[in-house]
């Protein structure tokens, strides 16, 4: 007899403003439960000290997942000059000081050199692997951790505030991949001193704004009921960017079924618009969400099926 799965076949996202305190896994844990959901899982970490927008992805919603891990990403942090950390934010213990506090002018100067495509070394206590271990557990057990330099684009970076000589208030919009512990951490060394995150706030990820965010205790008072559901964001809301096909009934049973689809014919132009060959689209059936496929050389061709 088969095995029953466990959990409901609940698909969309959810914008959790995460709260201080607890680890993203704990995060998708609490909220899979809460949704009794088959599966669950989170685009782009943030760390217990960080608070803001993370999206849960549940049910078939999981497999557009990397879509918005590649987003954009913007962050509001605040600085504190005058001290490192061995985990480059305030929950780390302190292994540097420096009297040096930067003035407002040349803090500004300085994040223009951290702008555009730059070099940057990860946090010692991050979830990059190395030889299949965490840098944070081997960091936590005293190891010597080396991680190498990566590459990371900084689209936008703007001093808001400096409420006293102690801080900086920084707005940061980056690509994957990119630590805003590193950058504080690098932009001290830069301006002659040493510095840490004191507080870090995530307000965008991708399509998902603060504005359509619900916080976990909000979350949790309304429970397994329809206003809790009202939250939960469609699929396709992580595919803002993906141009959408329509499809006959037909043409979506070959997707589904793993086969391509054909559209050579003249009548198929307008469908097919200024669509560049290779292309993600997203193909829907009557309005809903069959696939995420690539239009390649007149076909299109399943990536991601969704069974919605």
């Amino acid at each position: 007899m088969p095995r029953r799965r466990k959990g409901q076949p609940v698909s969309g996202w959810i914008v959790l403003d995460k709260p201080a305190g607890m680890t993203s896994t704990q995060a998708v844990a609490t909220v899979r439960r809460l949704f009794d959901a088959r599966k669950a899982g989170h685009a782009g970490t943030l760390d217990p000290l960080a608070t803001g927008i993370l999206p849960i992805a549940l049910g078939e919603a999981t497999k557009t997942v990397p879509h918005v891990v590649d987003a954009r990403k913007r962050y509001r942090f605040t600085v504190r000059w005058g001290s490192a950390t061995d985990t480059d934010d305030a929950e780390g213990r302190a292994v540097a000081t420096s009297d040096v506090r930067p003035e407002r002018g040349a803090i500004e100067r300085a994040l223009h050199g951290f702008e555009g495509e730059i070099e940057q070394v990860p946090p010692r206590f991050s979830a990059i692997k190395v030889e299949g271990e965490r840098a944070y557990d081997l960091a936590r057990a005293g190891e010597r951790v080396d991680l190498a330099p990566r590459s990371v684009t900084v689209y936008r970076l703007e001093l808001e505030a400096t409420p006293d000589r102690e801080r900086a208030e920084i707005l940061m919009e980056c690509g994957k991949g990119a630590y805003v512990r590193s950058l504080a951490r690098d932009l001290a060394e830069a301006l002659g001193t040493c510095g840490h995150v004191e507080k870090l706030r995530r307000i965008a990820v991708g399509p998902f704004r603060e504005e359509a965010a619900i916080s976990l205790e909000s979350l949790t008072s309304l429970g397994h009921s329809a206003a809790a559901s009202r939250h939960l964001l469609p699929v396709e809301t992580a595919l803002a960017d993906i141009p959408a096909l329509a499809l006959t009934e037909a043409e979506a049973s070959r997707l589904r079924s793993g086969q391509s689809v054909g559209l050579l014919r003249r009548s198929d132009l307008n469908r097919i618009g200024t669509l560049e060959d290779g292309a993600l689209v997203c193909a829907t059936a009557d309005g809903r969400l069959v696939a995420i496929a690539r239009y390649e050389s007149g076909e299109v061709k399943p990536v991601r099926v969704m069974h919605l």
